[in-house]
């Protein structure tokens, strides 16, 4: 993922439309190191979608979120593996034998494996919803037991938000992946997202990805939105 190593910013596709989602690739693609697509996409437009963006030739982390038994979660990896993208995720909650299982047939792909990365925490609770589901704590404290549990399950990396960057950095190594969705530019509305932070405040921090979709696709211009994003990232002494 050499575009995303010196571009961190991934755009999130957002949509149940192939033409939609290729117009905003198209637009963005100069501008952004990597494409997302979620379950909405997927569900609309199956595998033979993917493969249309992953044409792009941009990094693609598709966004399915899997969460069941081991023997179907290594399955979906499996199933998966043959559109070339660079990420996947499953959700930490499924426990340590369901991420084993997916990093393990992930690894069946060989030279083209691509990054297991396990959900953690969604950015759209808070502590009050996680009460709500019988969590105590804090959503720091969660997303930290998740990450570990991630990390030594064979996991490559985890979707945290923005304010669990440093914590998960000093506590698990600078080689794990830290994908950040919830990133708002300033003056952007966050909408149902609730942990929420600047792109260059996360990537200050150390996020290795950061996952931007409506302050970009929502845009009038969404290739001058994605435009300002780099220009703030990379602006001043390289």
């Amino acid at each position: 993922m050499t575009h995303a190593a010196q571009n961190p910013v991934f755009c999130a596709l957002d949509t149940t439309s192939l033409a939609q989602a290729w117009t905003w690739a198209l637009a963005v693609k100069p501008f952004v190191g990597g494409l997302k697509v979620g379950l909405e996409f997927f569900n609309s437009n199956g595998p033979d979608g993917v493969r249309k963006i992953v044409d792009l030739g941009l990094p693609v982390f598709t966004d399915l979120k899997l969460h069941d038994i081991p023997n179907t979660v290594s399955g979906g990896i499996r199933a998966v593996l043959p559109l070339g993208v660079s990420i996947v995720n499953v959700h930490c909650a499924g426990g340590a034998a369901m991420m084993r299982a997916a990093a393990e047939a992930a690894a069946s792909a060989g030279a083209r494996r691509p990054k297991i990365i396990g959900v953690t925490v969604l950015t759209s609770l808070d502590q009050s919803d996680l009460q709500a589901t019988g969590v105590t704590g804090s959503p720091s404290d969660h997303v930290l037991r998740l990450a570990t549990l991630a990390k030594a399950s064979g996991l490559d990396g985890v979707v945290c938000a923005a304010h669990e960057i440093a914590m998960l950095r000093r506590e698990l190594g600078s080689d794990f992946l830290l994908v950040v969705p919830g990133i708002r530019p300033a003056g952007a509305a966050s909408t149902d997202q609730k942990r929420v932070m600047t792109p260059k405040e996360a990537h200050e921090l150390g996020a290795d990805i950061l996952v931007v979709g409506r302050p970009i696709t929502a845009a009038a211009d969404p290739a001058a939105a994605a435009r300002a994003i780099r220009d703030e990232l990379f602006k001043g002494p390289a």
